[in-house]
């Protein structure tokens, strides 16, 4: 059964950066194509940005240029650094694969950031 738990989060002034992480458990996460996705109340989750098992990346405009997601396949693990930050950012954070069919999601790190 694969897990994800995320870590990370918390609360920071605009402008400043967090680092996420992403632990998958229980599959074999490097031939995977993973991605972050982020969800406010109210509204649908939303990838934000995705990284290929050869560490090909992929950002949304929302945070191209502020944010920079890396793997580490030894540790199957998946990172998000996030710069910058504004308060449009908070939100919960969440990893998952990003094809079809997707693992559970796990609990999601939360992101908040005062202005």
């Amino acid at each position: 059964q694969e897990q994800l738990v995320e870590s990370g989060g918390g609360l920071v002034q605009a402008g400043g950066s967090l680092r996420l992480s992403c632990v998958a458990s229980g599959t074999i996460f490097s031939i995977y194509l993973m991605g972050w996705y982020r969800q406010v109340p109210g509204k649908q989750r939303e990838l934000i940005a995705r990284i290929t098992s050869g560490g090909t990346t992929y950002y949304a405009d929302s945070v191209k240029g502020r944010f920079t997601i890396s793997r580490d396949n030894a540790k199957n693990t998946v990172y998000l650094q996030m710069n910058s930050l504004k308060p449009e950012d908070t939100a919960v954070y969440y990893c998952n694969k990003v094809r079809l069919p997707q693992w559970g999601w796990g609990q999601g790190t939360q992101v908040t950031v005062s202005s």
